[in-house]
Parts: structure tokens; C-alpha cells; sequence
């Protein structure tokens, strides 16, 4: 007679959480202020200002969107408030710095509106492989969130997981 496989991960009280499914929908565009430097390098104001008046605005229309300059020029803070100003209402979000910075600002978003209570005295694996980049301190960020709430958290799969977290009783 043959002995029954039990799935022992899928009875366990164990709460897989995939930051994959985090991931906020939309697009993401790069505006890189560059372009509208003087030799790439120096801002003048009034040209800044006249590309600025010439620029499509409307191509980021409910885009998620990373302002930054390419080039080591020193840019003065008002710049990229400018650029931001003329972003509100069209973009779903502006964020200084790159796409890196921008999807790690996306996620800590999301982190930070979730609802813990569902963890509450719960052992938590944060899943470790996806098929998205999801940036490094997503993962920082949603065990710090989680840690005064959950019995535990672990990194990993169910099968392979790595302790990072136990409450002491």
C-alpha cells in the first residue's frame, strides 16, 4: 500500500509574499534634463525655460516618470521642481533620479499603504526569485514593515528559506 504525499508547505500557516505582485502597472519614462543644458553642462535660465515651453509635455500622459540629468552638471534644485511643476496633472508620479530610483520609489509606496493586521503572529517567507528587477531595499523596506507584526520572516522558498526574523516569546 502506498503512503499518501503530503504537501506539508501548503497545510502550514506559512504567508508567501511576492514583492513581484507589488509591482505597480504603468509606464515608465526617463526625462533627462540634459538636453536642455548649454553644452549639456550649464543651465541658463531662459533656455532652460524656452525648452521647457517647447517640450510635449502630453507624451507622459499617466506615466510614471524619473527626472534626472545625465551629465555631472550642477543643477540648481528649482529646475527639477520647474520640470515637476509642469508634469502635475499629466504624469501618475514624478521622482528625481533614474528608473532604479523611481521603481524603488514605486515599490516603497506600495509597501507602505499595505495592510499588516493579515500578518499579525504570522510566519512570513518574502519570496526571493521573480522575473522582475525589483530593487534591493523593496525587500528592506517590506521586512522592516512587517517585523513588529509577524511570529517570523524569512527569505526564500518554502523549501530553501533563509531565518532573518523571530519574535522572541
Amino acid at each position: 500500500m502506498e503512503k499518501e504525499i503530503v504537501n506539508r508547505v501548503a497545510n502550514s500557516p506559512l504567508i508567501t509574499i511576492d514583492l513581484e505582485e507589488f509591482r505597480v502597472k504603468g509606464s515608465r519614462m526617463e526625462l533627462d534634463i540634459s538636453t536642455w543644458l548649454y553644452e549639456g553642462l550649464i543651465l541658463r535660465e531662459k533656455e532652460f525655460r524656452d525648452h521647457m515651453n517647447n517640450h510635449d509635455w502630453q507624451q507622459y500622459q499617466d506615466a510614471y516618470v524619473a527626472i534626472h540629468c545625465a551629465t555631472d552638471a550642477i543643477i540648481p534644485g528649482w529646475a527639477f521642481l520647474l520640470t515637476s511643476v509642469q508634469l502635475n496633472g499629466i504624469a501618475a508620479k514624478v521622482h528625481i533620479g533614474n528608473l532604479n530610483d523611481l521603481e524603488a520609489a514605486l515599490y516603497m509606496d506600495a509597501i507602505d499603504t499595505m495592510d499588516l493586521q493579515a500578518y499579525q503572529d504570522k510566519p512570513i517567507i518574502i519570496k526571493g526569485c521573480s522575473d522582475e528587477n525589483i530593487p534591493d531595499n523593496a525587500y528592506v523596506q517590506l521586512a522592516q514593515r512587517l517585523q513588529p507584526f509577524a511570529k517570523s520572516i524569512m527569505y526564500g522558498e518554502a523549501c530553501s528559506s533563509v531565518p532573518l526574523y523571530k519574535r522572541k516569546k
